[in-house]
């Protein structure tokens, strides 16, 4: 027995305003229905053959961890450019392309080294560029340091010192070394205060960046526990900056080496620039090329120091990069 009746709604019944009413059927069977669907969406459920079959195009998730080389083949390719420069330098000597006047044989050079180290002046000239390098680091790079997160985390420290630093910038450091020798002589205050302005420039420059670009609610946060002045620089500010301050420290220790050099050149008797000096004066181009060789070295220890820095500091930057 099977009875339907359509009907409209009660007239009575309250309806959404601009809808018409919709008829209502009604089904009574004498049979059970096979089977019941209830359907949310307009749209039938997926089957599951149907999610297999999509599911074939796409592709297994790769490994987005970090992958570590192995340490042999890392220093390998790290070497494999300084090494095959040393190989062209070589064969060039050996062969007569490359003459001896333009440029030094390898082993000219490494008997020149030996001479310095024999005669103990290698190690005493080292220490005293070290010397001079290290105080004028410390004193422009702390002072760079300072300047920079003041100017970046108050609009005051900004007015008052951006104007002034940004015009430093721009005046090579080399166009101070007249003015500071009719200031200083030409004795050590001279070149520590040369190489201190030259590392002081690029330490503002990128402190002031980094602390710029740290997350303005991450400082109102730390200001709504309470913290201010010294507190904040400390304990937010800086480690928020580390980035940007230790390529700032990268950069100083590089732009350092063009200072020292400019300074031991002026009224000094023993560092790596007055080995520069000497070798200019007495035209030994296997000096010239040996004081080259240590800059660089000099270079590469800075780096590997401010790399094994960056490791201890920031351990999480090992993973921002594709390895």
């Amino acid at each position: 027995m099977t009875i339907e009746r359509l009907h409209q709604p009660d007239e009575t019944a309250t309806a959404l305003p601009g809808s018409p009413p919709e008829p209502t059927a009604v089904s009574v069977s004498g049979s059970a229905p096979e089977s019941t669907a209830v359907s949310v969406s307009g749209s039938a459920p997926e089957s599951p053959a149907a999610a297999r079959e999509e599911a074939r195009g796409l592709e297994a998730p790769r490994f987005l961890g970090a992958r570590r080389r192995p340490a042999a083949l890392s220093v390998a390719v790290r070497i494999a450019v300084p090494l095959l420069l040393l190989a062209a330098w070589w064969y060039g000597s050996a062969s007569g392309r490359i003459p001896p006047d333009v440029l030094a044989a390898p082993s000219a050079v490494a008997g020149a080294l030996r001479e310095l180290i024999a005669t103990g002046q290698l190690t005493g000239y080292l220490l005293a560029s070290g010397h001079r390098a290290g105080l004028g680091v410390l004193a422009g790079g702390g002072l760079g340091l300072v300047l920079g997160v003041a100017a970046g985390i108050s609009a005051v420290g900004e007015e008052l010192v951006d104007p002034t630093m940004q015009m430093l910038r721009a005046v090579p450091f080399l166009a101070l070394v007249p003015l500071f020798i009719s200031w200083f002589g030409v004795g050590e205050t001279f070149k520590i205060v040369l190489i201190a302005v030259a590392a002081a420039i690029p330490m503002y420059a990128y402190t002031y960046l980094g602390v710029r670009n740290v997350d303005r609610k991450v400082v109102e946060a730390a200001r709504g526990f309470g913290l201010r002045g010294h507190r904040l620089a400390l304990g937010v500010v800086i480690p928020s900056a580390l980035p940007s301050i230790l390529m700032a420290l990268r950069i100083s220790l590089s732009v350092s080496l063009t200072g020292l050099i400019a300074a031991e050149q002026i009224g000094a008797t023993e560092g790596i620039g007055y080995l520069v000096t000497l070798a200019q004066q007495y035209f030994r181009p296997d000096y010239m090329v040996l004081c080259i060789l240590v800059y660089a070295a000099l270079g590469l220890v800075f780096d590997g120091a401010i790399r094994l820095l960056e490791r201890v500091a920031m351990p999480w930057r090992g993973h921002v990069v594709a390895r």
